[in-house]
């Protein structure tokens, strides 16, 4: 299994903006055993997206498959200003032993 971490920094006041952007594109899809989390300590203004897959193969074909259905569609048209709320992100990936 794997487990994925994107993070964003966000401009100051839109963290929680972005949380539940990011809290309802998981609802759409709760397949995808999404966790939206803001920070509690370390950086300010920090959220960030975990989702677990099984392998490397299976969180390839989730990002091809991203905003197919209506739904999702309609939820990620809400994303389209999303760049101008954060200053800067990353990806982590980990391997679960």
């Amino acid at each position: 299994m794997i487990v994925v971490h994107d993070i964003f920094i966000c401009k100051p006041g839109n963290a929680s903006k972005i949380a539940k952007l990011f809290k309802e594109r998981a609802d759409v899809a709760p397949q995808k055993n999404v966790t939206v989390m803001t920070d509690m300590t370390g950086q300010y203004h920090r959220v960030i997206i975990a989702s677990s897959f099984e392998n490397l193969a299976s969180y390839e074909e989730g990002m091809k498959s991203m905003g197919e259905s209506e739904e999702e569609k309609k939820v990620m048209e809400k994303f389209k200003d999303m760049n101008e709320m954060y200053v800067s992100g990353s990806r982590e990936i980990f391997k679960v032993w």
